[in-house]
C-alpha cells in the first residue's frame, strides 16, 4: 500500500470536498481517503498493483477542479498566496461596484436623463449588478455548470442560482414595467460572498501557519569543511558524512553528530523546552536548532527528508490531513445538505406565491434560504480547530498524529507508564558518595573508583566515570587490569591494590563491611546498586548508582491524579526496585516483573473492564503495548520521533508533556464541538427565518443581503473559534 497527499484549489464548501472524497474512493484499489476542506488537500492510501497517482488527479480533474502535483508541491504556498491575492481582489472590485448600485437602489436617487424611458439610475444598478454576478462572480455559475455536467450541486449552486435569480427577475420586471427590482440584491451577495470567501482563505493560512513557521526554521547554507578550509553551500547539497562547521549564533543546518568542540544549543523548537542543551562531542545535534554560545564541528547524519524537523513537518500535515470521528457527522450533513436546501429554496418560493401571488414576494424569501444555507461552517468547523491545536502541540514538542487521537484522549481514565527511560533517564548515574574510611572525602573515593572503573566498558562503571568528568576530578593511571566476571574489578595505583565492585564480592576477597552495614542497607533498601570501593583490603566507601528519576515525572502524577486520572507503572523490575521508584512518584499501583511481550495483555487486562487506557512508552520495545492501548504515547529520543506504533509522539520524553498532551486533546475537541454546535444551530435557525416562518408572526422577513453577509460571518466565525486555541496554555507558569 502507498500514501500519497495531493492539493486540490477550486474547492469552495464541504461538499465540494465530499465530492472528491467519493470520487477517489471509487477507484478500484483504494483503500482509505479522506479530503480535508481546510487545507484543501487529499490524502488517498492505494494499492499500486491496481491504481496510479495520475487514475487519483484525473478523478478530481473531472469533478471540475485543479490537481497540485508533487511537481507543483514546491510552489505551493506560492499557490495559496496566490489564490488569496485573488479572492481580495476580486472581493475589493466586487464592493466598490455593489456599494453605488445599493446606495442608488436604497436611497431610490434619481439620475440626470432617461433611456427607453427609464432613469438612467436604475440602468446604472444593471449594468454595475451585471458586472459583479455574471463577471466578478464567474466563478459561482461555472462552478455551477461543472457541477451539473457531474449531476451534482454545492455551495455554487445555491449562490449561482441566488444571484441569478435575483438578476434575471429584475431585467424581466424592468422589461414588463414591473416595481420592484432587485439588481442591488444580487450584486451585494455575491460581493459579502467573495468577501467572506477572502477573509475564510485569509483564516485558512493563519489555521494552516504552522506547517510554513516549521519549514521556515530550516538553515538556508552551510559552512562544508575540506581538508581545512571553510565553504559555504546551500543546505540541499548537504549529504550524509558532510563535515559542517556551525558558528555561535547559527542554525544548526541538519542533524548529525558533533565532532569537536563544546556550546549550549537552544533546542526549543523540537521539545518546547526552554533551557538550552549542553552540547560536546559524540553527542547529537538537531536541524533547525540554534548554537548559542561555542563553534562546533560536526558531521551530518541525516539531510533532507530524514532529518528530524522534516519527520515533524510530515507527521504535522498528516495529522491537519487526516480526519477525526467527529468529523464524519458533519460530513454527512454536508453531503447531503445541498440538494435538500435546493429543495426547500422551491417549496419556499412554491409556498409564498400560493399565499401571495407575487413572483417578486416569492423571489425573497427563496432567494434568501439559498444564500444562507451554505454548509462551508460545517465543511471548516474540524478541521480547522486540529489545524490549529496540532500547530500549537508541534510549537511544545507534542506531535499529535492523527484527529482520532484527540478524540481518544479526550476519553482516557488510566494512564500506564513505562518505567525505563519514560519515568526514570534510562541511564544508570551516580547517586550517593559514602565515605567510610577515616580522612576519605567523597572526592577522594569517587576519583580512586573512576581511576579503576575507566578501563572497564559497564554501564555501571560508565557512570562511576561520567561522575567523576562532571566533577571534573583528576584521574590516575592505573596498572594490572583485572575484571571479575561482571562482579567487579581491580587494578593497581601506585604501590595500592585498589578492589571496586559488588559488596559480595569485596567481602569475598577479605574487605569486612561491618561498618558499612546500615547505610548499604539503607541505599539496597531504595532500590540503589551500591559499589563497594577498597584499597589494600580496607573499605574506603559505597557509590550507590541508579537510573534517576525525571525531574518533572513526579510533577506529572500529580497532575494526572488532581485530574482524576490513574496512574500505573509497568517494569519488568523486580517488585522491589520497583515499588522503590514508584514511591519516590507517588504511584500506588505498580505491575512488576512483566516481561516486554506481556505488556500489551496487561493493557488488555485493564480495557476489559471497561477502562480507557493510554500505554506511556519509547515506542521500540513498548510497541505491542502502544498499539494495543486506546491511546499510545510514544516518547521520541530526537533521533526515533517517527514512531509509527503512537498516537502522540513526545518528541524529548519528558512525562509532564503527558499532561499537556491530553489538556490540549481536550481543548481542541472542545473547540470542534463548539465549532459544530454552531454552525448547526447556525444552518437550523437561518432556514427557517430566511424561508419567513417568522414572517405571520412578526412580520419580519430576511433580507437576502443580510442572509448573505451572515453565511460569510458564520464561516469566519468558525474559523476564528478555531484560532483562539492559540491563546491556550497548557500549563501555568514558566514555559517547559
Amino acid at each position: 500500500m502507498k500514501t500519497t497527499t495531493f492539493q486540490i484549489t477550486g474547492m469552495h464548501c464541504a461538499s465540494c470536498a465530499i465530492r472528491n472524497e467519493r470520487s477517489l474512493k471509487k477507484i478500484a484499489g483504494v483503500k482509505s481517503a479522506a479530503v480535508n476542506f481546510a487545507t484543501h488537500s487529499a490524502t488517498v492510501e492505494f494499492d499500486e498493483a491496481q491504481a496510479t497517482e495520475t487514475q487519483l488527479h484525473d478523478a478530481v480533474i473531472k469533478n471540475g477542479y485543479k490537481v497540485l502535483t508533487q511537481q507543483l508541491a514546491h510552489n505551493h504556498h506560492e499557490e495559496s498566496r496566490k489564490e488569496l491575492r485573488t479572492a481580495k481582489r476580486k472581493a475589493a472590485i466586487a464592493l466598490m461596484l455593489a456599494a453605488p448600485a445599493l446606495l442608488l437602489a436604497m436611497l431610490s436617487v434619481e439620475l440626470p436623463g432617461t433611456l427607453l424611458g427609464t432613469n438612467t439610475s436604475i440602468w446604472l444598478q444593471a449594468l454595475l449588478s451585471t458586472v459583479v454576478i455574471l463577471i466578478i462572480g464567474w466563478e459561482f455559475h461555472s462552478g455551477m455548470l461543472r457541477q451539473l455536467r457531474m449531476r451534482a450541486a454545492n455551495m455554487d449552486t445555491l449562490i449561482s442560482l441566488g444571484t441569478l435569480a435575483a438578476l434575471g427577475y429584475s431585467f424581466w420586471a424592468l422589461a414588463t414595467g414591473k416595481p420592484d427590482l432587485y439588481f442591488e440584491t444580487g450584486a451585494v451577495i455575491a460581493a459579502l460572498i467573495l468577501l467572506g470567501r477572502y477573509f475564510e482563505a485569509r483564516s485558512r493560512g493563519q489555521a494552516s501557519e504552522a506547517i510554513e513557521k516549521l519549514l521556515q526554521l530550516g538553515a538556508k547554507t552551510a559552512h562544508l569543511l575540506v581538508k581545512g578550509k571553510q565553504r559555504d553551500i546551500p543546505i540541499e547539497q548537504v549529504t550524509a558524512g558532510s563535515v559542517l562547521l556551525v558558528k555561535p549564533g547559527e542554525k544548526v543546518p541538519v542533524d548529525g553528530k558533533v565532532l569537536k568542540g563544546a556550546s549550549s544549543i537552544d533546542e526549543s523548537m523540537l521539545t518546547g523546552e526552554s533551557m538550552p542543551a549542553a552540547k560536546k562531542p559524540g553527542d547529537d545535534v538537531f536541524g533547525a536548532t540554534i548554537n548559542i554560545s561555542g563553534a562546533l564541528t560536526m558531521k551530518a547524519t541525516k539531510v533532507g527528508q530524514d532529518t528530524v524537523l522534516a519527520q515533524i513537518v510530515k507527521m504535522v500535515a498528516e495529522a491537519q490531513t487526516k480526519k477525526a470521528p467527529i468529523q464524519k457527522l458533519a460530513d454527512r450533513v454536508s453531503g447531503i445538505f445541498v440538494p435538500v436546501v435546493l429543495l426547500i429554496a422551491l417549496l419556499t418560493a412554491g409556498v409564498w406565491f400560493f399565499f401571495t401571488g407575487s413572483i417578486a414576494q416569492s423571489l425573497i424569501p427563496a432567494v434568501a434560504v439559498l444564500v444562507i444555507a451554505c454548509p462551508c461552517a460545517l465543511g471548516l468547523a474540524t478541521p480547522t480547530a486540529i489545524m490549529v491545536g496540532t500547530g500549537l502541540g508541534a510549537k511544545r514538542g507534542i506531535l499529535i498524529k492523527n484527529g482520532e487521537a484527540l478524540e481518544k484522549a479526550k476519553k482516557i481514565e488510566v494512564v500506564i507508564f513505562d518505567k525505563t527511560g519514560t519515568l526514570t533517564e534510562g541511564k544508570p548515574r551516580v547517586t550517593d558518595i559514602v565515605p567510610i574510611a577515616p580522612k576519605t572525602d567523597p572526592n577522594t573515593l569517587l576519583a580512586l573508583a573512576a581511576s579503576i572503573e575507566a578501563l572497564s566498558e559497564h554501564p555501571l562503571a560508565l557512570a562511576v566515570v561520567n561522575a567523576a568528568k562532571q566533577k571534573k576530578l583528576r584521574l590516575r593511571e592505573a596498572r594490572g587490569f583485572e575484571n571479575l566476571a561482571g562482579r567487579g574489578v581491580m587494578a593497581a595505583l601506585g604501590r595500592d591494590r585498589i578492589l571496586v565492585g559488588s559488596p559480595r564480592l569485596v567481602q569475598e576477597k577479605g574487605v569486612a563491611l561491618k561498618s558499612a552495614k546500615a547505610k548499604l542497607d539503607e541505599l539496597e533498601q531504595q532500590a540503589k546498586t551500591v559499589v563497594a570501593c577498597a584499597r589494600n583490603r580496607t573499605l574506603l566507601g559505597l557509590i550507590a548508582i541508579a537510573d534517576t528519576l525525571k525531574e518533572d515525572a513526579k510533577e506529572a502524577v500529580v497532575e494526572l491524579r488532581n485530574a482524576h486520572v490513574r496512574t500505573l507503572m509497568i517494569t519488568g523490575d523486580n517488585r522491589k526496585t520497583a515499588h522503590a521508584i514508584a514511591q519516590q512518584l507517588g504511584i500506588t499501583e505498580v505491575l512488576a516483573e512483566v516481561l516486554p511481550g506481556e505488556k500489551a495483555a496487561k493493557v488488555k487486562a485493564l480495557q476489559r473492564k471497561g477502562l480507557h487506557v493510554a500505554f506511556v512508552g519509547d515506542g521500540i520495545n513498548d510497541a505491542p503495548a502502544l498499539a494495543q492501548a486506546d491511546l499510545g504515547i510514544a516518547i521520541g529520543t530526537g533521533t526515533d520521533i517517527a514512531i509509527e506504533a503512537g498516537d502522540i509522539v513526545l518528541v524529548k520524553g519528558h512525562p509532564l508533556k503527558v499532561v499537556e498532551a491530553l489538556k490540549l486533546s481536550q481543548r481542541t475537541l472542545r473547540t470542534i464541538r463548539q465549532n459544530l454546535f454552531w454552525a448547526f444551530f447556525y444552518n437550523i435557525l437561518g432556514i427557517p427565518v430566511a424561508a419567513g416562518v417568522l414572517y405571520p408572526f412578526t412580520g419580519w422577513l430576511l433580507n437576502p443581503i443580510i442572509a448573505g453577509g451572515a453565511m460569510a460571518f458564520s464561516s469566519v466565525s468558525v474559523v476564528g473559534n478555531s484560532l483562539l486555541l492559540k491563546r491556550f496554555r497548557l500549563r501555568k507558569g514558566a514555559e517547559r
